[in-house]
C-alpha cells in the first residue's frame, strides 16, 4: 500500500461530505490519523460510534493542531467564525480547504484570518445526495465526480498539486477556476435547480385543490424528482442563497425570462417553439450521460443508495 498523502487530516464538520471523506481516507489510506470535530455533541458521538475517525474533539481549535490537511465541511455562513476559531492553532505548511457550494463568499470570510505559511485553497466537490449527517456518507460518493478548486493568486503550486492529488485519490476529477466564475457556473447547474425544486414542492403543498394524498400517490409522474432536491439540508441551502446572492439572482432573472417565453408559446399554441425547446433540452440530457455524470438506465425510485 502506498504511503499516506498526509500524516493527520482534521475534518471540521462531519455531515454527508465530511463523513464520506472520512470513509474514503480510511479506505484508501490517505492519512495516518483522522481527527473529527463538530459543534453538536450528539453528531460527534455518532461519528465515534460509526468509527469514522481516530480522535474526536469538541473544540475545533484542538482538532486542527498538528494537522497537515484541514477540511471545513460546514455551512458556508459559518466560515468566518470557524476560521477565527481555528486560525491560531493551524500549523505552518498546513493546507486549509473547504467543501462549500459558494466560493467568493467563503474566500472573503476565511482569507483574512489565515496565518502566514498556511496554504488556503478553497474547494468544492460536486457530489452529494439529499441526505445529511454522518450516517449519510459513503466512500464512493466522489467517484467520477468533479471537484473544483479555486486557488487564490500566489497559491503555492506544490500545495495545490497535493490537494489535487488528494481529491483524485478520493475518486474525483479535479478542475480549477476563479471563485467568481465558480459561483456563476454553480448558480445554474446546482443552485437554481434546487430553488426551483423547493418552490414547486412548496407550491404543491400550498394547493388546496389537490390533496396531499394525491400529490404523494401520483408523484412518480415527475414531482418525485423535484422532492429529492427539495429534501436537501435547509441550513446549507439557506446559506447558499445568502452567500451567492448576485449569481443566483442573475440566473433567476434569466430563468424568469425563459419561463415567460414558454408561457407565451403555450398561450398562443406555438407548437414549433415548444417542440424546438424540448428537443434542445433532450440533447443536454444525452450530453450529461455521455460525459459519465449520469446513466441512461431507468430509475423508478427503487435503486439502492
Amino acid at each position: 500500500m502506498p504511503e499516506p498523502l498526509f500524516q493527520r487530516v482534521a475534518l471540521i464538520g462531519i455531515g454527508l461530505i465530511g463523513s464520506s471523506i472520512a470513509r474514503v481516507v480510511r479506505e484508501e489510506n490517505l492519512a495516518r490519523e483522522i481527527v473529527i470535530s463538530t459543534r453538536s455533541p450528539q453528531t460527534l458521538a455518532r461519528a465515534e460510534e460509526l468509527g469514522l475517525g481516530d480522535r474526536y474533539e469538541a473544540d475545533a481549535a484542538v482538532a486542527v493542531e498538528g494537522a497537515d490537511l484541514v477540511v471545513l465541511g460546514i455551512p458556508v455562513g459559518a466560515s468566518e467564525a470557524v476560521a477565527k476559531w481555528i486560525a491560531p492553532s493551524l500549523k505552518k505548511g498546513a493546507i486549509l480547504t473547504d467543501v462549500g457550494s459558494t466560493k467568493a463568499s467563503v474566500v472573503a470570510q476565511i482569507a483574512p484570518h489565515v496565518p502566514k505559511g498556511v496554504h488556503f485553497i478553497p474547494g468544492h466537490p460536486i457530489a452529494g445526495t439529499e441526505h445529511s449527517g454522518p450516517d449519510a456518507g459513503f466512500a464512493t460518493l466522489f467517484q467520477n465526480r468533479w471537484c473544483i478548486l479555486t486557488p487564490l493568486p500566489g497559491t503555492n503550486p506544490e500545495a495545490l498539486e497535493k490537494l489535487s492529488a488528494f481529491w483524485r485519490a478520493c475518486g474525483s476529477n479535479v478542475d480549477t477556476m476563479d471563485p467568481q466564475h465558480h459561483d456563476l457556473v454553480l448558480a445554474i447547474v446546482s443552485h437554481l435547480p434546487h430553488l426551483i425544486a423547493y418552490n414547486i414542492v412548496g407550491t404543491a403543498d400550498d394547493l388546496e385543490t389537490v390533496t396531499k394524498s394525491e400529490v404523494i400517490k401520483y408523484s412518480a409522474s415527475g414531482f418525485r424528482d423535484f422532492t429529492r432536491l427539495a429534501a436537501s439540508d435547509p441550513t446549507m441551502w439557506r446559506d447558499v442563497c445568502l452567500h451567492n446572492k448576485d449569481a443566483i439572482l442573475e440566473m433567476l432573472a434569466r430563468f424568469s425570462e425563459d419561463l415567460a417565453a414558454l408561457q407565451r408559446a403555450i398561450r398562443w399554441g406555438d407548437g414549433q417553439a415548444l417542440f424546438d425547446l424540448f428537443t434542445r433540452t433532450r440533447g443536454i440530457r444525452r450530453s450529461i450521460i455521455e460525459a459519465g455524470q449520469e446513466t441512461a438506465a431507468p430509475d423508478f425510485g427503487r435503486h439502492k443508495a
